[in-house]
């Protein structure tokens, strides 16, 4: 068996065995290296490159920014906000969840963390107000999507650090879709909302308590335009920016609401550090995998093989894309990017694509993988926050999805100029 083939027969069975991932690709690696001719200096080499990958210290500053905002009341006072604006509406709770994981998602990168904290504030208030259980779980699991896809996102930092891809560009790439997708989730939830008679809040608002509401959340309101503004004008970079985010959340926290304490520092902190030794050490065995396949050219055959196929980009996307959305059913969305990236990313490019379109392709997919079981993150923190089964949550996306699927290939066929309005009008 050639080492090609060898390497991924191990990787798929230690992963089946219910491995963790980095060991699975980490053992792979190392024992298909010690079949071949290669030096085994070659591994802590490479295991110490991450920590030259200055790019990856955004994602536990970002992380730790989330928990903060989480914990410090940050959320719930966007939501107070979004709820007196459209909260009226016809399923206008609905809405608002969505409309809030557009903020969240705008200040912590992370799809599942997004699900937890609007569905904590927001599924209570929609099973209060009459809107059925389901309704609630599939509105809620569907937008928090939008936490990696809405820049700061966890996933396009891993996937420009893996492909050497500006994440300034990529952010910035993001932006637009983001908040197509979320007009697409907005639609989709209306529409449901109207076929099901769910109605709106029943509190009416006087335009004097909506601007002391405004006054009243003001800096929290500020703190997603402070973090993306501050990306997009060039004042500071991605890194810098998670950094200001913690600080501008500490002081908001603090100075503001005042719900500043030594415990919910302690709490976030504690998640931060669960959530980011996976991501470090998941990249850490990427960089010798990657080595690998580069050493084997395992991205120009399988170029050669999918031009054998089709000569047509966009075909070729085609069949990443579906392939993407099966993988994602059953691997996480770090991994993902983690395998597949080094060999993808050289295919794509030659064939034309821009990487940085490319990614944001794969993060939306990724949305989808955030959904569908049997791994669908999203979808079992929705389960256990509403206490329905694993059919009825399942039925519950099913439009959501559709449309998430619909809008990837729509977005894939014509917007890539759409896409990279930004990147390029800042030069990236």
């Amino acid at each position: 068996m050639s080492a090609e083939i060898l390497i991924w027969v191990l990787l798929f069975s230690f992963l089946a065995l219910g491995i963790p991932i980095y060991v699975a690709i980490g053992a792979s690696t190392v024992i298909v290296l010690l079949q071949s001719e290669l030096p085994l200096t070659i591994i802590p080499l490479d295991l110490f490159k991450v920590t030259d990958m200055f790019p990856l210290l955004a994602v536990p500053a970002f992380i730790l920014a989330g928990a903060l905002m989480e914990r410090l009341g940050i959320a719930n006072q966007i939501v107070e906000f979004i709820m007196m604006l459209v909260g009226r509406m016809r399923g206008g709770l609905g809405v608002v969840t969505i409309l809030g994981c557009v903020f969240f998602a705008a200040m912590i990168g992370s799809g599942p963390a997004t699900v937890a904290a609007m569905g904590s504030i927001m599924i209570p208030s929609m099973i209060k107000r009459g809107y059925s259980v389901d309704y609630a779980a599939g509105v809620c699991s569907t937008g928090g999507t939008l936490g990696i896809l809405i820049p700061p996102s966890n996933p396009m930092i891993l996937y420009g650090v893996i492909a050497n891809v500006s994440i300034s560009g990529l952010f910035m790439a993001g932006f637009i879709p983001g908040f197509l997708v979320g007009l697409v989730l907005i639609l989709t939830a209306y529409s449901i909302a109207r076929k099901q008679g769910f109605g709106g809040s029943t509190e009416r608002y006087e335009v004097k308590e909506i601007i002391q509401c405004f006054g009243r959340n003001f800096w929290s309101l500020l703190s997603p335009i402070i973090i993306l503004g501050g990306i997009y004008l060039g004042v500071f970079t991605p890194v810098e920016a998670s950094v200001v985010a913690v600080f501008y959340a500490l002081l908001v926290g603090f100075i503001v609401n005042k719900t500043l304490s030594w415990q919910k520092i302690k709490e976030s902190i504690d998640m931060t550090n669960v959530a980011t030794s996976t991501v470090v050490i998941v990249v850490g065995v990427s960089v010798l995998f990657g080595r690998f396949l580069t050493l084997y050219q395992v991205p120009h055959k399988l170029t050669e093989m999918l031009l054998s196929i089709t000569d047509s980009p966009y075909m070729v996307l085609t069949m990443i894309l579906a392939f993407l959305f099966i993988l994602g059913m059953f691997m996480d969305t770090l991994a993902t990017i983690v395998i597949l990236a080094p060999i993808l990313v050289p295919v794509i490019t030659s064939l034309g694509i821009d990487p940085i379109f490319f990614g944001i392709l794969w993060v939306m997919a990724n949305e989808v993988a955030l959904l569908t079981p049997p791994l669908g993150p999203n979808l079992f923190i929705a389960m256990n926050l509403t206490g329905i089964s694993l059919e009825r949550a399942s039925k519950s996306i099913l439009p959501y999805t559709a449309a998430l699927i619909i809008t990837v290939f729509l977005v894939m066929r014509f917007g890539e100029g759409l896409v990279l309005f930004l990147p390029r009008l800042m030069g990236h």
